[in-house]
């Protein structure tokens, strides 16, 4: 799609969309994988001793969370904005919280640090920074149109 402001350029939107759906699409798939790696595989290699004083005994809990709380929402959001449904962006900002709260939770339950951690920290954060940015509260992400483009437009 062409941006009527300059033509030959294409619309920031496009892209911003194609980026959003990226990050969810990654976001389902991986905690997909992390969940299954807490139920089938007890954590995938990581401590048990990380659960101690957590309300789990296991990595069963914690891994159906992740796959199905987790990896649900980050799912549901990327096939509605795929299929450009009303609740796209909505379903969008629920997964980018939800990824920023399980970071959260899981830095004070286990309290021990990964840099994956960080990763799906800024995973959450860059999700919501592209929902915020296709409603355009984010102006940097996607510029105004030129004056008589807007005035096509009405």
């Amino acid at each position: 799609m062409m941006n009527d402001a300059n033509p030959g350029r294409r619309d920031p939107r496009r892209a911003l969309r194609g980026l959003l759906l990226g990050l969810l699409y990654f976001g389902a798939v991986s905690a997909f994988g992390g969940g299954v790696l807490g139920v089938f595989v007890n954590g995938g290699g990581v401590p048990l001793d990380y659960l101690e004083g957590s309300p789990f005994t296991s990595f069963v809990g914690p891994g159906l969370i992740l796959g199905i709380v987790v990896g649900g929402t980050q799912l549901l959001a990327a096939v509605t904005v795929q299929r450009r449904m009303p609740a796209g962006l909505l379903c969008s900002v629920a997964a980018g919280f939800g990824m920023l709260i399980w970071i959260f939770v899981e830095l004070a339950v286990i309290r021990e640090y990964s840099v994956l951690q960080t990763i799906y920290f800024a995973l959450g954060g860059l999700e919501l920074l592209a929902v915020f940015g296709l409603l355009g509260l984010v102006s940097a992400l996607v510029p105004e149109p030129a004056p008589d483009a807007a005035s096509r437009d009405l």
